[in-house]
């Protein structure tokens, strides 16, 4: 089960109270205060994770709890801190704080969504809810005049909220197009990724991300976005669970079906798509593109390849076919240059 958004409740450990005590011993039956601190609650951080892709732990835990700090003890020693709790997430993970506010036009309860973090590089960490800090003993409360000070603080509560987990994935290029239009076949070709592929709509559930090597220390990744259909930025057919898989690629190739195989035109498909694109994001709209006229292998293809050209005349256009190869080797020049990374020598 592929999981790219999931509301959670998440909190910190509260800190543990202070103590009130005073000393005690055979020569100092009445000795002074001596009661220390409480210790540090837990914090909730989250570990980006390069080996998973999805949210779906928390789709079977969508509460994050992290214990609190013990009391502060005698002699002045402070209460054990409990163990920071480290959830992890995977690369590309946009994290938003969930509150509610009311309506001013229909009074409802409506939840508004703050951003608090965006994890794209592996390994680095965030610290979701900082857990409460220790409450103080009562050592600290003697003065000159206050001998016997029975005062003392309780621990802090640690943080808490409700969080919206929001995964888009990272690839430098996103294929897009309609279903059935080559993808997962596309991607299989260019690099090591395994999408499942069958001639029906909709193979592709979930974004398949792959890394293409251009030589010993040169790549980039290339991302597989499920098929758009036209409604696609009003959420018709998972629209906006597809779309926003895109919003970090730096190139789009927009695929299209050139043998016209599903019985849909090439044209219009493209029209679509690059429409729907448009309404979800101004700011994708405006990205690098390239168009990527598949299936040339079929008979009929050149008339539409030839369609396209008039119609985006200021676009750079690739014929290729995905299944034979045809024109594969031209499509990997263009990618190094638009998206190829050295990576250093690789051992």
């Amino acid at each position: 089960m592929f999981v790219d958004q999931i509301k959670v409740y998440a909190r910190a450990g509260k800190g543990g109270d202070g103590s009130m005590h005073f000393h005690r011993g055979k020569f100092r039956p009445k000795g002074g205060p001596d009661g220390g601190d409480g210790g540090l609650g837990g914090s909730i951080i989250l570990k980006v994770d390069p080996s998973t892709n999805s949210l779906r732990t928390y789709f079977f835990n969508a509460k994050l709890f992290a214990k609190d700090g013990e009391k502060g003890r005698g002699n002045m020693c402070t209460g054990p801190s409990a163990e920071d709790v480290v959830y992890n997430v995977p690369c590309g993970t946009l994290i938003s704080r969930i509150t509610e506010e009311e309506d001013p036009e229909t009074g409802e309860i409506v939840e508004r969504f703050e951003r608090v973090a965006d994890l794209t590089e592996p390994n680095s960490t965030f610290v979701l809810c900082k857990g409460g800090k220790g409450g103080k003993g009562n050592i600290h409360f003697k003065t000159s005049t206050h001998q016997a000070p029975r005062e003392f603080t309780p621990g802090e509560d640690g943080e808490e909220g409700r969080f919206h987990f929001e995964l888009r994935s990272i690839a430098d290029a996103g294929l897009v197009g309609f279903p059935n239009a080559g993808k997962s076949t596309l991607l299989a070709a260019l690099s090591a990724a395994k999408p499942k592929i069958a001639n029906y709509p909709f193979t592709t559930l979930k974004p398949m991300v792959g890394v293409i090597h251009f030589g010993p220390n040169r790549r980039g990744t290339l991302a597989d976005i499920p098929g758009l259909i036209e409604g696609a930025h009003q959420n018709i057919g998972l629209g906006h669970d597809f779309l926003r898989h895109i919003m970090r690629c730096r190139v789009l190739l927009f695929v299209v079906d050139t043998g016209g195989t599903e019985g849909r035109d090439p044209v219009e498909d493209l029209e679509t798509v690059r429409k729907e694109v448009s309404l979800y994001s101004k700011e994708l709209s405006k990205r690098p593109w390239c168009i990527l006229a598949n299936k040339v292998d079929v008979e009929g293809a050149d008339e539409h390849v030839t369609r396209l050209k008039e119609r985006f005349k200021r676009v750079k256009i690739l014929p290729i076919s995905a299944q034979t190869g045809l024109g594969m080797d031209k499509l990997r020049t263009y990618l190094d240059k638009q998206i190829g990374q050295d990576v250093g020598i690789e051992f």
